[in-house]
């Protein structure tokens, strides 16, 4: 499978099934184990929910089945790959930090990092956007 592929997907219209009852089916349809294959985050306020897998699979295969499953057809729920992206948004950044700081930190393999290609900050957010060189610094 080509590294290009994202190791999270994103779980569309979850208003009508509770974030046990999702982790559930996902460990079914997977046959992998929250937290230790897999995390699930629950974005409430736009009924969405992605599910990031530690574990390396197949994650194309993995939303063919779910589109197949029925207890998600019952609940409506959609599944689909999310986007690879190069920038995330740090949130709680003190605006006294400095962006080299920033850039070490998200450099740092310790952290899950890569190369950080740019650093923008949003003193009156407190929150700073961290572009990579490539998506896989984005962990």
């Amino acid at each position: 499978k080509s590294a290009e592929t994202s190791p999270s997907v994103v779980f569309e219209n979850i208003q009508g099934c509770s974030p046990k009852c999702l982790t559930t089916l996902l460990e079914s349809i997977s046959g992998l184990a929250v937290d230790d294959d897999f995390t699930v985050e629950v974005i409430p306020g736009i009924n969405v929910a992605v599910a990031t897998f530690i574990k390396s699979i197949d994650t194309e295969e993995f939303v063919k089945k779910c589109s197949r499953n029925k207890r998600l057809k019952e609940f409506k729920v959609t599944a689909r790959l999310l986007e690879l992206t190069r920038s995330i948004k740090a949130e709680n950044v003190p605006a006294s930090v400095p962006t080299d700081s920033i850039s070490a930190y998200f450099e740092s393999a310790q952290n899950g990092g890569g190369p950080v290609s740019d650093v923008q900050l949003f003193p009156e957010e407190n929150s700073a956007i961290i572009t990579f060189c490539n998506h896989k610094g984005n962990t």
